[in-house]
């Protein structure tokens, strides 16, 4: 699908509209517009000007493949805390702000991120910001979060919270993602 090219929306779906987080329902019929796919999800704009964001489980309805999560069945790794650190950080990069093409590891959201022993395999614990205190996409990439990190082989509790202190500034941003936002 081109960001371009208009989609007619196959079937009623609930999205979440963006920045504000708000749910509302994409009619079967209306017409939409592809401007992000990362992450699993999508963020389309709608025929009306709203941005709102698509869960992957809903692709089929702009005429994607459903996007599933579940735990990957790398059962031997599920034992080893270092690897399931590097794929809890591998789940951080693939939560992406719905209006920012970057991961929220690469734009500075990650406060802190944890591995430790919990009953039955492990525990993992980040605390994460968002670009602007007014934003209500928080409790949506908490969610968004806390599952990703549910479907690491080992992972049997998350704890994952939204903090404002310190703010967030630009200067968390990497370079790479800098980069490619054009800011250098």
């Amino acid at each position: 699908m081109q960001p371009e090219q208009p989609v007619i929306v196959k079937r009623d779906c609930v999205v979440l509209m963006i920045p504000s987080g708000e749910k509302l329902t994409l009619a079967s019929g209306s017409t939409v517009w592809l401007t992000q796919s990362l992450g699993g999800s999508y963020t389309v704009m709608t025929d009306r000007g709203y941005m709102v964001r698509l869960e992957g489980k809903d692709a089929d309805a702009i005429g994607m493949t459903p996007i599933f999560d579940g735990q990957s069945g790398q059962a031997s790794l599920a034992n080893n805390i270092e690897a399931v650190e590097r794929r809890v950080w591998e789940q951080l990069r693939s939560c992406f702000d719905p209006e920012i093409p970057v991961n929220i590891v690469e734009l500075g959201l990650i406060y802190d991120c944890a591995v430790t022993p919990a009953e039955d395999g492990f525990r993992a614990t980040v605390r994460f910001t968002l670009t602007a205190r007014g934003c209500g996409m928080g409790e949506v990439l908490k969610r968004d979060i806390a599952a990703k990190l549910l479907a690491v082989p080992g992972v049997r509790e998350a704890d994952v919270e939204l903090v404002w202190d310190p703010p967030w500034n630009q200067s968390r941003i990497s370079a790479a993602a800098k980069l490619q936002l054009g800011m250098e």
